[in-house]
C-alpha cells in the first residue's frame, strides 16, 4: 500500500494525519464541461429558462458544494477556505458550457477536492435546471488544471 496516504500499514482506511504540517496557502483549479442539445443550449444562453438564473444558481451551488466537500467525501479534512471563485463560459460552437473552479486556503492540506467538487456541483445544477428541455447533457472532462502550496506544485499545460 505504500505511496496511498489514505491507507495505513494494514491496508485500513484513515484519515491522513496532517497535524505536524506548516500552515501554507494552497490553491487549486479545476474545469469541467457540460454538452448540452441545441435547444437547451439556447435557452441558457437567452436567460428563458422557467427554473431562473441558470448560471447564477449553478455558480451558488458550486461554492456551496465546494465548501460541503469534507461532508460528502469520507476521508476529507475539514477545511477553512479563504477564497472559491467559480466562472462559467459559454462555448457556442459546441453547444457547450466550461465550469473553472479556484479554491484557496492557509492551512495544512490541500484544497484540489475542493475544487473539484465545486465543479461537478456546478455542472451538475446546470443539468439540474435544464434537465426539462434535455435529458442527454453529458458532464466531461473534468480535471484539476493547477495545485499550488505544500510539497508540490501541479499544472496542466
Amino acid at each position: 500500500m505504500s505511496g496511498l496516504t489514505h491507507f495505513d500499514q494494514n491496508g485500513n482506511a484513515h484519515m491522513v494525519d496532517v497535524g505536524a504540517k506548516l500552515d501554507t496557502e494552497r490553491t487549486a483549479v479545476a474545469k469541467g464541461r457540460i454538452l448540452l442539445g441545441q435547444e437547451a443550449f439556447a435557452v441558457l444562453k437567452a436567460g428563458t429558462s422557467k427554473k431562473g438564473d441558470v448560471l447564477g444558481v449553478a455558480r451558488i451551488a458550486a461554492i456551496q458544494g465546494a465548501k460541503r466537500t469534507s461532508d460528502l467525501i469520507p476521508l476529507c479534512h475539514p477545511l477553512p477556505l479563504t477564497r472559491l471563485a467559480v466562472e462559467f463560459e459559454l462555448v457556442e460552437t459546441e453547444h457547450a458550457v466550461d465550469c473553472e473552479c479556484t479554491a484557496q486556503t492557509l492551512g495544512k492540506t490541500g484544497v484540489e477536492m475542493e475544487a473539484l467538487t465545486g465543479v461537478q456541483i456546478g455542472l451538475l445544477t446546470v443539468y439540474d435546471m435544464l434537465k426539462a428541455i434535455d435529458k442527454g447533457m453529458v458532464i466531461t472532462d473534468v480535471k484539476l488544471l493547477k495545485k499550488t502550496g505544500g510539497k508540490s506544485d501541479f499544472t496542466i499545460k
